[in-house]
């Protein structure tokens, strides 16, 4: 399979989320609104955190798309209003189905609170098609072990989330078409993203750097292939790579988003805040006092 040719590069920027913590943001920014079908992706730390100083997202509502939450270090509890719980420690993915609305929140887990320790994990959104956006909610949980891997020849590692890469098979059931791996490659060693005809395709290069169909990509930065044809390759830099490889079948639909909402209409999005605010997406324990239009 040839290479496909390459759109264009994101330079991730730094800001503040849900409780205070810092993330590094692709999209979307300024630039970059979505790269369908996906709406955001945020990495999470790496930060180190004292004891008692960890700091997550308290209880807050979603609608309309799907929550992706990946730790590579430190752990998050998660709990939501249909009934989910769990803790995401080292490894493992939750992928919540917002679908019709849910509450959620994600917090640091009592150990990591009462010990401190490393953070570093990341957060993608992917939006749900019109027909499937008021979908009951879905929570799908995986812990490290049970996420399929491989050894590269050249001693790197692939994890796959979901979908194919390099014949692995992600765990993860997805309600549309996509992949979403994790890989490390030593120095020097090289990896082929087959992707297919007409879908997005991305490689985030999050620690090190990498060549991505002749193009350079330093540490945060994305590397964006063209909708066409083709495969995203990716070589190591000298010092090795780490990178985020997600595809996706494009939408193509309206998008209308407010907050924690992601809709096809502005009226859609007016009646998940009335839906929110009338208790309809249920409780957890207790959520807080509104959230902004």
């Amino acid at each position: 399979m040839s290479n496909r040719p390459i759109a264009g590069t994101i330079q991730a920027v730094r800001q503040t989320e849900g409780g205070g913590f810092v993330v590094r943001r692709p999209f979307p920014t300024a630039r970059v609104d979505n790269l369908d079908p996906f709406l955001l992706l945020d990495e999470m730390g790496p930060v180190v955190y004292a004891p008692g100083r960890a700091i997550g997202a308290p209880d807050h509502p979603h609608r309309g798309f799907e929550t992706v939450t990946y730790m590579m270090h430190g752990e998050m509890e998660h709990r939501d209003s249909n009934g989910g719980h769990g803790v995401i420690t080292p490894g493992a993915v939750q992928w919540m189905t917002a679908g019709a609305g849910i509450v959620h929140s994600e917090m640091p887990s009592d150990r990591l609170m009462r010990e401190g320790g490393r953070m570093h994990g990341f957060q993608l959104w992917v939006n749900l098609p019109a027909a499937k956006k008021m979908i009951p909610p879905r929570y799908q949980g995986y812990e490290a072990h049970e996420i399929p891997s491989r050894v590269l020849s050249g001693g790197g590692v692939i994890r796959v989330i979901a979908g194919e890469v390099e014949g692995v098979c992600g765990i993860v059931e997805t309600t549309s078409p996509m992949a979403y791996a994790h890989v490390t490659l030593t120095p020097a060693e090289s990896i082929v993203f087959d992707v297919p005809d007409g879908h997005t395709a991305l490689v985030h290069v999050f620690i090190g750097s990498a060549i991505v169909n002749g193009v350079e990509g330093d540490e945060g930065v994305m590397v964006v292939g063209d909708r066409s044809s083709g495969a995203m390759s990716v070589t190591a830099g000298p010092d090795g790579c780490d990178v985020l490889l997600l595809s996706g079948e494009p939408l193509l639909e309206p998008i209308a988003r407010s907050g924690p909402f992601v809709m096809n209409t502005r009226e859609e999005i007016v009646q998940a805040f009335d839906d929110y605010e009338a208790g309809r997406l249920g409780r957890i324990v207790a959520t807080g006092s509104g959230v902004s239009r």
